[in-house]
């Protein structure tokens, strides 16, 4: 699934990545929503079985209204 830059509003968001291990070949689609995104049933639909890996980071916007100003 291509990646998405973390784009967050407001307040701290944590984006989290979870590797699976693919049983063959087969194209796996995005989901069309990311609210309350449930990682069970996406491998669930693509058949992926348990995760091999995962790992986690928080992001928050850089405060003011023009991002960073060097």
């Amino acid at each position: 699934v291509c990646y998405e830059n973390p784009s967050p509003t407001a307040g701290i968001h944590r984006v989290v990545f979870i590797l699976f291990r693919q049983l063959g070949r087969q194209t796996v689609y995005a989901p069309g929503w990311r609210q309350n995104f449930n990682t069970r049933e996406f491998a669930e639909i693509y058949n992926l079985g348990l995760p091999v890996a995962a790992v986690f980071y928080n992001c928050q916007r850089e405060s003011g209204c023009g991002g960073r100003r060097l």
